[in-house]
């Protein structure tokens, strides 16, 4: 390796001395702040290693049905199957046992997942063992720095009013929407459009998170761990940036300036429990009163890291160009249910995109196509 190769690889490493310096300084920032140095490590591991999991190969599934040509990727597999027809038995009685033990959905992500693996063994000698080695290095660099930004997030609550700077994005926002707010919006909405139209807009925002293991998925399989660790390392390196804006500019979202939000907005949403939970946890830390573990509260509102991530993504997968479609007009939707879901202000957004971009800046991967690695179907 030269030195003008050895100099342009270290900004793409910034982010290992950033988690490490972190690292060292976890122990020291919780004792200051007098929290815990536990996790809920059951909470954690179900959540990431099980569900998402599931999740990200389903989403992964599709997306390589998208983003692949027809004749390598679905003709091989219906051909495969129409010279076994005994497979397809047991797929639909294997579908049918799931669906009869739990929800229709949960039966059908286990299915899909279930065929792809074993597709994927079909296709390529020795897969799964190299798609494991492939797919949990970066899996467990996501899993481990997400603990970390957890840890700093409830430390910066513990030390910053989280709700400080709340009226001048509010404010902001005002200015940007002519005089009308995100609060405005949502209460129009729930006026307007049935119980439906929210339980969408959640689907759609809390299915942002199975995109994210889908893009770390086809990269590792396509393009190679060192790809896929790239991708977390941008991710985390956002993350990082956000730390860092949330400790100057603490806020939590418009919800929590609507005086009536709690009796308009549906009590039946997930973000409504979400929402009324989020405030006196804030309020409780920020008043050092104790807690037992270090859980999956996350307070951050600005910058929004829900265009953040998939941002990142659309940039990590542009050598699919039907993907990049697909998924820019799914962002599209995502930016409406989070405004709907009155869950960032609008100016959350716009530095959640100049997050975005200097995060994959300061990651120095402006390569061009021919420099990215051959896909592999």
């Amino acid at each position: 390796m030269n030195a003008a190769t050895h100099i342009s690889q270290k900004p793409r490493n910034l982010h290992y001395w950033i988690g490490l310096v972190l690292l060292l300084a976890l122990v020291p920032t919780l004792r200051s702040q007098h929290l815990p140095l536990r996790f809920d490590w059951l909470t954690f591991a179900v959540a990431y290693w099980l569900f998402l999991a599931a999740q990200s190969i389903f989403v992964a599934t599709l997306l390589a049905m998208i983003g692949m040509e027809h004749s390598q990727a679905l003709q091989p597999f219906l051909q495969r199957y129409r010279q076994a027809p005994l497979r397809i038995v047991v797929a639909v009685v294997y579908f049918g046992i799931l669906l009869w033990a739990t929800t229709w959905m949960k039966a059908l992500i286990v299915t899909i997942d279930t065929l792809a693996i074993f597709e994927l063994h079909d296709r390529r000698k020795k897969a799964l063992s190299q798609a494991f080695s492939a797919i949990l290095p970066p899996a467990a660099y996501l899993f481990f720095g997400f603990l970390m930004v957890l840890a700093y997030n409830y430390a910066i609550v513990s030390v910053r009013n989280n709700f400080a700077t709340d009226p001048a994005l509010a404010a902001i926002d005002r200015w940007l929407l002519y005089g009308h707010s995100v609060s405005d919006l949502t209460h129009w909405a729930v006026a307007k459009f049935p119980l439906s139209v929210f339980r969408a807009s959640e689907f759609i925002y809390f299915g942002m998170f199975p995109q994210i293991g889908a893009a770390m998925i086809l990269l590792s399989l396509n393009n190679g761990r060192s790809r896929a660790l790239q991708f977390i390392g941008t991710l985390l390196t956002s993350y990082y940036i956000a730390l860092l804006i949330f400790y100057l500019w603490p806020a939590q979202g418009p919800y929590t300036l609507c005086p009536n939000h709690f009796s308009r907005f549906p009590t039946s949403l997930n973000s409504w429990h979400i929402q009324r939970t989020l405030i006196p946890r804030a309020i409780a830390l920020y008043h050092h009163e104790p807690i037992r573990r270090i859980s999956t509260d996350y307070f951050i509102a600005f910058p929004c890291m829900h265009i953040v991530q998939p941002l990142i993504v659309l940039w990590f997968l542009r050598q699919w160009k039907r993907l990049v479609i697909v998924l820019a007009a799914y962002d599209v939707v995502l930016t409406a249910a989070i405004l709907l879901l009155e869950m960032h202000y609008v100016i959350d957004i716009i530095v959640g995109v100049l997050v975005a971009v200097l995060a994959i800046a300061l990651m120095n991967l402006g390569f061009s196509e021919k420099q990215l690695p051959e896909s592999r179907a």
